[in-house]
């Protein structure tokens, strides 16, 4: 393998990528929740929601810096890395990270400081109002982000100058490409997911550790009531795509699948490893003829192969097993669910067992779901950056091999720094579990003694003191 400047700038924004989709994964599912536990506070009065308002509050607002200053670096990286790229594609995908940062960043930047100290200073009504609002920023953000992605799968709605840069010749088929509606879905359930997967393993972990609270057993089965309606909801969605991929990037399936010869009844391959230089899958493992089936095709339909898109077709072993991981921790998550309802059902979710020690790990099923998710859709876009038009090695800067080297060599140290240390730290409260004494209070604008974030903890107030609203 020739670690060239294109091949090295693949992997720093792999790796820059990597990072970044973490956090809005978690943030947007993290918001949504938020909001149903403050609505919930509001409409029942039962203080156990509002404890845990404010415990993940605190997880959030890290998540949601932490998710904002990785998105920066990454998007730095189009002038860096990737200046032919952007200069030949800014005219259409420069208006949709515009209104990206105008319809939801902004929204959700000005709410944020309403939803993280207004909680003494506001009415109820108003701290409700900007956490559904910030939670609705994070969805229209995601709806931004994907429509200008899946416009590179899938582009259309464009024409292209005699200067070879792309413009936009009708917006609404741009914004609302063929594989946008189901790549939204898709990501936007993959985010509530990864979320639930978090919140039942931090309530397993302090289970474990007798941490034995209302909480505690209200966030569990919060968690397992959503991914139970998530997840047959997420495979019929990551099937929808499948099918959208197959109309609109064939290779990209054949490569998903290993399929190198062009045919009908395609088999279904349950294990191998692709060869590329043999063009053939060793050791592999497969149901005859079922192919067709799970694509939702016609049985004699003919099936394009690897061999069909030779020199046009993604890495095959790369996308084969991304695929594989991603389909894995999905159906790992739920069998998980499926076993917490049993254990509810049969009220015993509340004792510690081997269900809570698989549950703690398993917290971390989402985020190989997502991450390996986008591995399938970015190199299986390859050997394009906008599918069937511009080709990566056409999308790069003049840069240098060493340049780029060393680039990625710091973004690695100082990533592994920061990011793990705000991970750990996350982490570390969510599985603190509850406290059931008052948060101290800030005191001339001094940050109360033990508090995580400061301010954030002027929010907390004594869980039999009923709340007060400022604007009565």
């Amino acid at each position: 393998m020739d670690f060239d400047a294109l091949l090295l700038s693949r992997l720093q924004f792999a790796f820059v990528i990597a990072f970044h989709i973490l956090f809005p994964a978690f943030t947007i599912g993290l918001a949504a929740f938020l909001a149903v536990c403050e609505g919930m506070w509001l409409k029942t009065g039962k203080e156990v929601y509002k404890r845990l308002y404010l415990h993940w509050v605190k997880i959030f607002a890290l998540a949601f810096a932490m998710g904002v200053v990785s998105g920066v670096v990454m998007s730095y990286q189009f002038g860096t890395n990737w200046a032919k790229f952007a200069d030949m594609t800014g005219d259409v995908l420069g208006p949709l990270l515009g209104y990206e940062v105008l319809t939801a960043f902004f929204l959700e930047a000005t709410f944020l400081g309403v939803m993280l100290f207004g909680w003494k200073r506001v009415g109820k009504g108003l701290h409700f109002a900007s956490t559904c609002i910030v939670a609705a920023g994070t969805s229209v953000s995601a709806f931004w982000i994907l429509s200008a992605n899946s416009w590179m799968q899938t582009p259309q709605g464009f024409a292209v100058d005699e200067n070879g840069r792309f413009y936009a010749t009708d917006w609404m088929e741009v914004i609302f490409n063929p594989s946008f509606p189901s790549r939204y879905v898709h990501m936007m359930l993959a985010a509530f997911i990864t979320t639930a997967a978090v919140i039942l393993a931090a309530g397993a972990w302090q289970t474990l550790r007798k941490h034995d609270q209302k909480p505690t057993r209200l966030q569990m089965r919060m968690a397992i009531g959503t991914l139970l309606v998530l997840m047959p909801m997420q495979i019929v969605a990551g099937h929808w795509s499948g099918e959208v991929a197959h109309h609109h990037q064939p290779a990209k399936i054949a490569a998903m699948e290993g399929w190198w010869e062009t045919k009908s009844h395609q088999d279904t391959i349950l294990f191998a490893i692709p060869d590329e230089t043999t063009r053939t899958n060793k050791f592999e493992v497969a149901i005859p003829g079922l192919g067709n089936k799970v694509m939702g095709l016609p049985d004699e339909e003919v099936i394009k192969g690897l061999n069909d898109f030779e020199g046009e077709h993604p890495p095959v072993f790369i996308v084969f097993w991304a695929f594989r991981i991603m389909v894995g921790a999905g159906l790992g998550i739920l069998v998980l669910a499926i076993w917490g309802a049993v254990k509810w059902r049969r009220k015993t979710l509340d004792k510690p067992g081997l269900f809570h020690w698989l549950a703690v790990p398993a917290g971390s099923l989402g985020f190989i779901a997502v991450i390996t998710g986008w591995i399938v859709a970015e190199v299986g876009r390859q050997p394009f950056t906008v599918y069937g038009h511009l080709r990566t090695a056409d999308s790069l800067s003049p840069v240098t091999t060493g340049q780029v080297a060393t680039s990625l060599l710091v973004f690695i140290i100082v990533y592994a720094i920061i990011f793990t240390a705000g991970v750990i730290y996350m982490m570390r409260i969510a599985t603190s579990g509850f406290n059931d004494k008052p948060a101290a209070p800030v005191k001339d604008g001094r940050r109360a003694p033990g508090s995580p974030l400061g301010a954030v903890t002027d929010m907390a107030e004594p869980e039999n003191k009923p709340v007060k609203d400022r604007s009565e």
